[in-house]
């Protein structure tokens, strides 16, 4: 594993009885794209919400670059480069592309959206939203509506906006969400283009596209790493195949 990036130290939360983290550490080195995996109910939304900000930990550290930012709120994780999508995308429907992607620039560069409308025209936001379309093949796209797009579309539209702040570092989660044969297809390629550019720290179920793309894994059963190593590490693992991976995926993963 190279240096890492994003180190977490005994992280744990709970609503009520029910635990969501239990002393969960892991590192994710500077380059790589780290997986997480799991059945339904280990913790890993309930991850990527902790190490977004989204969430505070009742307990442990959460390390970026070397610094500690376990206090820190959203945005200003943001702004040291951590960026996140969500399992539901959440879009301005009745925006152009372009125009969700610009607003995402400006909320990343922290200015008021009282003058969206002058905004909306400045060059300043509109050539990184430009840019960052072209990274996920949606310039084409730019000037229709996003309610026009498919939802296959939408889940790269909500990806340029995660990119529009020029990350370090992106957490995923499950961007292959209710996604078709073709459009997983286009975003096994979209990903497997990003992870030359930026750290990023993938949720998902896909099997088939966590071995396809992952340097590392990591296995999480009601909230503890059980596992966490190469692919071929995670597919040898007995415990692993046991608790998760089981019968239903060894044409995925022998």
């Amino acid at each position: 594993m190279n240096a890492p990036l994003l180190k977490v130290e005994k992280l744990a939360k709970r609503f009520g009885g029910i635990v969501a983290t239990d002393d969960l550490s892991l590192e994710v080195g500077t380059g790589d794209l780290h997986a997480i995996i799991g059945p339904n109910g280990a913790g890993k939304t309930t991850l990527i919400a902790q190490l977004s900000g989204q969430l505070r930990p009742d307990t442990g550290h959460i390390r970026f670059d070397g610094r500690d930012i376990t206090a820190l709120p959203m945005y200003k994780r943001n702004r040291r480069g951590l960026a996140r999508s969500f399992q539901i995308t959440s879009l301005f429907l009745d925006l152009s592309v372009l125009d969700n992607v610009a607003l995402a620039v400006q909320a990343h560069a922290g200015h008021s959206f009282r003058f969206w409308g002058n905004a909306r025209r400045d060059a300043a936001l509109r050539e990184p939203a430009r840019a960052a379309l072209e990274q996920v093949g949606l310039i084409d796209r730019a000037d229709r509506p996003a309610a026009a797009l498919s939802h296959g579309e939408h889940r790269l539209l909500e990806l340029a906006m995660a990119l529009a702040g020029k990350p370090r570092m992106l957490l995923l989660d499950e961007p292959m969400a209710g996604l078709g044969p073709e459009e997983s297809s286009r975003m096994v390629d979209m990903l497997r283009a990003l992870k030359a550019k930026f750290t990023i720290l993938l949720v998902e179920h896909d099997m088939e596209a966590v071995f396809a793309l992952a340097d590392r894994i990591t296995v999480l059963v009601y909230g503890r790493v059980i596992a966490s190593g190469a692919p071929d590490d995670i597919r040898a693992n007995e415990q692993v195949r046991e608790a998760y991976l089981g019968d239903a995926e060894e044409g995925v993963v022998s």
